[in-house]
């Protein structure tokens, strides 16, 4: 049973690099194609920080390898979660295994090339500028969002699980 939720999370990963492929091999760095003008393009950049451009400033030789252990560490503990948690929990699963293809889908990036390639710009005409991003990062927000939304719906297993 848990086998299509490790089907989705692949699907999550493949749809991500595909689309990454995609900008990098049809695009210029720095290149953007403006989708819906005055709020959406493709904008081709390489993040060398985490979701959203998050401390992509910060230089360090550690960097890398502390992102890397990151993505290492969440990736055993959503597996070690989901493995625990009842397969019927659907809404969990499909939570855990959607961040579970994002994570993947950044890290193998910053593995491969160093950084990861975000090309979803979006921005209401040129006064607000959300960060750009990717598949892999809305995988990451969607699935923590649904996590949310299945803790509210399941309250009762947090508390048996502490008494």
């Amino acid at each position: 049973m848990r086998n299509r939720y490790y089907l989705l999370a692949l699907s999550v990963f493949i749809l991500d690099h595909f689309t990454k492929w995609l900008v990098r091999s049809r695009m210029e760095l720095h290149e953007a194609i403006e989708l819906i003008p005055g709020y959406a393009r493709i904008s081709y950049v390489r993040n060398s920080g985490v979701a959203f451009g998050l401390f992509a400033d910060i230089q360090s030789v550690w960097k890398p390898y502390i992102l890397a252990s990151m993505a290492v560490i969440a990736v055993v503990v959503i597996l070690m979660y989901s493995a625990r948690m009842p397969s019927n929990r659907v809404l969990l699963q499909l939570a855990l295994a959607i961040t579970l293809g994002g994570i993947l889908g950044n890290f193998t990036d910053r593995i491969m090339h160093g950084f990861v390639v975000d090309f979803i710009e979006l921005h209401i005409k040129e006064v607000f500028h959300w960060p750009t991003f990717n598949v892999a990062d809305s995988a990451i927000t969607i699935g923590i969002a649904l996590l949310l939304v299945d803790t509210v719906k399941h309250p009762e297993v947090e508390e048996t699980e502490t008494a």
